[in-house]
């Protein structure tokens, strides 16, 4: 399969800059695979589509304010940090802007020196690994000095009120760098509706890479080469999981991060091994899923992996029609934008 398989025309005023007012607010568009039948709702119209015995299975991890901006020792140059992976204890692998300006030896000043970190090495990608030095609890300095890091195609700097709707109201696992985005439409009262109506809900850990928005670089499908994320599925979740299976009910997915967890974490008989690891599996056309029935998702990105994904569970030219509709429907797209369910 080539990359312009994936392809189509996005204008740009579709792409939401601002989350929905409220997030059930935003539009639903309801794909049925049985019939290829689609429907326009909102999102709160989700529990219809859900019944007693499914299960919905979410990604927790929380996004961190990995966004830093800082001052060159020695020279008062300001430099920009994006935190991209703990390698080990306080030492990262980051993304630096402007990157000539730092070379292993140099060190970086923040917020008025509480917070330091030193340049050790080169990394992969043009990143540097660096070893922060602070006094106190590294993820509240974070919580003080950081920045939510929204992702390129919004175009504005982070806001207060990002802080909270660029999170789920589920998370809880620090470590990402982006929103596990299908969740962020969920509420509390949704989620005890979802319960009330017999739906079995599971928490599942996968900690989001900044290469969730690289570009996929090769013309050839087969031959793109996925980041690596650490994923974590506990045995409560893993047994509510696989009881849901036996008992004929449907895993309906939050999202592809929760739906690359499920797909990795799971054994060819289809059932879910508690346990962490690292995954970087790749969900294109032609998989044959183990594990997931249905997903909730956002409008993807042309040419990317994710959209890559739900052409794998649904069907790629059917997909590309159905986002020809979103676009002359005007849907919102992207992170803060509207969703998708295919059931």
């Amino acid at each position: 399969m080539n990359i312009s398989d994936f392809d189509y025309e996005l204008p740009l005023e579709l792409i939401a800059q601002h989350p929905s007012e409220k997030r059930e607010d935003c539009r639903l568009l309801v794909v049925h695979r049985s019939d290829h039948t689609i429907e326009h709702r909102r999102f709160y119209d989700i529990l219809e589509y859900l019944k007693p015995g499914d299960c919905l299975v979410m990604n927790d991890s929380k996004v961190l304010p990995a966004r830093l901006f800082g001052t060159k020792e020695g020279t008062g140059a300001k430099v920009e940090f994006l935190l991209s992976k703990r390698k080990e204890g306080d030492v990262w692998e980051t993304i630096v802007r402007p990157g000539k300006r730092l070379h292993p030896g140099n060190t970086v000043s923040f917020g008025d020196g509480k917070l330091r970190a030193e340049i050790l090495d080169y990394g992969p990608d043009g990143t540097r690994i660096v070893r922060f030095d602070y006094d106190g609890v590294f993820l509240e300095i974070l919580e003080e000095l950081g920045r939510m890091p929204l992702p390129p195609y919004i175009e504005r700097e982070a806001e207060l009120e990002d802080k909270d709707r660029y999170q789920t109201v589920y998370c809880r696992e620090e470590g990402s760098v982006a929103a596990p985005t299908a969740g962020l439409h969920f509420t509390e009262d949704l989620l005890k509706q979802a319960e009330a109506k017999g739906v079995n809900l599971a928490f599942v850990t996968l900690h989001v890479g900044i290469g969730t928005f690289r570009p996929v670089k090769c013309d050839v499908v087969e031959e793109h080469k996925m980041h690596f994320e650490e994923y974590t599925v506990s045995q409560e979740a893993a047994d509510i999981i696989n009881k849901t299976k036996a008992q004929g009910g449907r895993i309906i997915s939050v999202g592809t991060t929760s739906t690359r967890t499920l797909e990795s974490a799971a054994g060819e008989d289809g059932l879910v091994k508690a346990g962490s690891g690292s995954t970087g599996i790749f969900i294109y056309p032609g998989y044959r899923f183990k594990v997931v029935d249905g997903l909730i998702t956002n409008f993807h990105l042309p040419k990317s992996t994710l959209l890559m994904l739900i052409s794998a569970l649904y069907d790629r030219e059917r997909i590309l029609d159905i986002y020809e509709v979103a676009v002359k429907e005007k849907y919102r797209f992207f992170s803060y934008g509207d969703a998708m369910l295919i059931v």
